[in-house]
């Protein structure tokens, strides 16, 4: 194949962006909402006149059929039909039949929103979805954002958008309904395992900026380095973090990419090169007929900058696609243990197919694998050592209007009374009934966090739980410890 790549810009189609010629793909993930939407993909942008199209046969019986309905329905339905909706619907037809939920048909200001900037800031709630059976699943909110805040997780299923249901709906369409204008608000009702709730959300800037780094505050020889998306600047950010995490001291590092959903293929072999031997190989990327195509460490790909001292890499079930490339050339390349649960499992390669100027469809094209020559998808990354956060973190969010008060029975209450004995006050037995002793230690809770000392669970104490439970969930980072704990014994 001889391919024009499209580098990531602010248009992935803009013609002035356009470099040099190379034999596959440019981008890898899924669809991100509210932030890089479109971007978290292996992306490859070719035209009407490329070879994909040259090799249809348009005189095979199957587009004998085609065009045979196309003109019965456009000559005899009993209503003047509309051509474009026609093509659009056989379209939409042939690629919903694929049964894949990477692949769609992208008109209008679903293909602009797919086309949206990288490199600057946007405004939603900060969370990768994709298109699962008839819904659309969140594949990991982003770090720092409002639906992390909010206690969104991987896996959550979004049953429907203020109040509208989603089912049926591609990706793309949530995310124009969840995307918005910061300080506005989005209602999304979730499904966890067997469990239905309610969140209203707060849209926010979602940031550009991709790497947060620090020193440990009680190992300051150990620098951690969160690498949130797989972006622009991603490569100068992480080089710059461990650039100036050495000056000041630090021996070696945790990489933590838990909650990635993703990003620019290039950049996570950049980033990925830096830390592996040059000749390795980093990652493969598989078509459907011929040979894979090996991407290794090098020069090219690092320019020259390298990392040798001990490193951890932190994966959760939010860490996929491009995330999952890093983890997997550490692990397999340069024997960086994974601490965290297992991976998301994203292990497919998209490309875009533009039709005209207002339409396009995004086509799952290959396989990537990890060096060794795994396939991942739908079964993600085993970390070496299994380190999860405490079950208190798993719980369904409560956010809703209702207040619960003494001898209330609510599978809420349930919720609750977990997570006051989660921040140190004693519900009683944990059972969802609102009895005297959760009446003490509402009011304990709300007293020590100045509040209203009503005894009940109004709106403004529940909210006050999440976020304590929020917090506490961060300080007892149970992964980082681990990999803070192997560090020191290196």
């Amino acid at each position: 194949m001889n391919l024009l790549e499209e580098k990531p810009q602010s248009d992935p189609k803009a013609p002035k962006r356009r470099k040099r010629r190379v034999s596959l793909l440019v981008y890898i993930s899924s669809t991100l909402l509210a932030l890089f939407v479109g971007i978290f993909m292996t992306i490859l942008v070719i035209g009407l006149n490329s070879r994909t199209s040259q090799s249809l046969d348009t005189s095979t019986t199957g587009f004998s059929k085609l065009s045979q309905v196309y003109q019965t329905i456009n000559q005899q339905y009993y209503r003047k039909t509309d051509q474009n909706k026609l093509i659009n619907g056989a379209v939409k037809g042939m690629i919903a039949s694929l049964g894949d939920p990477y692949s769609e048909y992208l008109s209008g200001s679903d293909a602009s929103t797919l086309d949206n900037t990288i490199s600057g800031s946007f405004e939603g709630i900060g969370a990768e979805i994709q298109k699962k059976g008839q819904y659309i699943e969140i594949v990991s909110p982003i770090a720092g954002s409002p639906a992390k805040k909010a206690g969104l997780k991987a896996n959550d299923v979004i049953t429907a958008i203020n109040d509208q249901s989603t089912a049926g709906w591609s990706a793309t369409k949530a995310t124009n309904k969840i995307r918005g204008k910061k300080n506005t608000t989005v209602k999304l009702t979730i499904k966890r395992d067997k469990q239905s709730f309610k969140v209203t959300l707060k849209r926010d800037v979602i940031p550009v900026k991709t790497v947060n780094a620090h020193l440990d505050k009680n190992q300051p020889t150990i620098g951690y380095i969160q690498i949130t998306s797989f972006s622009e600047p991603t490569f100068k950010e992480t080089k710059a973090a461990i650039t100036k995490l050495r000056k000041q001291g630090a021996k070696s590092f945790v990489i933590d990419v838990r909650s990635n959903p993703g990003g620019i293929m290039q950049q996570a072999l950049k980033i990925s090169s830096m830390f592996v031997a040059n000749g390795k190989p980093l990652m493969q990327v598989k078509p459907r007929t011929g040979q894979a195509t090996v991407y290794h460490a090098s020069k090219s790909e690092d320019g020259g900058f390298k990392v040798k001292e001990p490193v951890k890499v932190l994966i959760d079930d939010g860490s996929a696609s491009a995330s999952e490339i890093f983890a997997a050339a550490l692990n397999q390349s340069a024997n960086v243990e994974l601490i965290g649960t297992k991976s998301f499992g994203k292990g497919t390669v998209q490309q875009v197919v533009q039709l005209d100027k207002k339409s396009e469809f995004k086509l799952t094209i290959a396989k990537w694998l990890t060096p060794n020559g795994s396939w991942i998808n739908k079964r993600g990354l085993t970390p070496n050592i299994v380190a999860k956060y405490p079950s208190y973190a798993y719980l369904p969010v409560v956010s809703d209007a209702k207040t619960y008060q003494l001898n209330d029975v609510s599978s809420k209450i349930k919720t609750i009374q977990t997570e006051l004995k989660a921040v140190g006050q004693d519900p009683g037995t944990i059972n969802g009934y609102f009895s005297d002793t959760t009446q003490q230690a509402v009011t304990a809770f709300q007293a020590a966090n100045n509040l209203t000392q009503s005894g009940k669970l109004d709106p403004a104490t529940i909210d006050k739980l999440q976020t304590a439970i929020t917090k506490q969930i961060s300080d007892n980072d149970v992964a980082y410890n681990k990999a803070v704990e192997q560090l020191t014994k290196e």
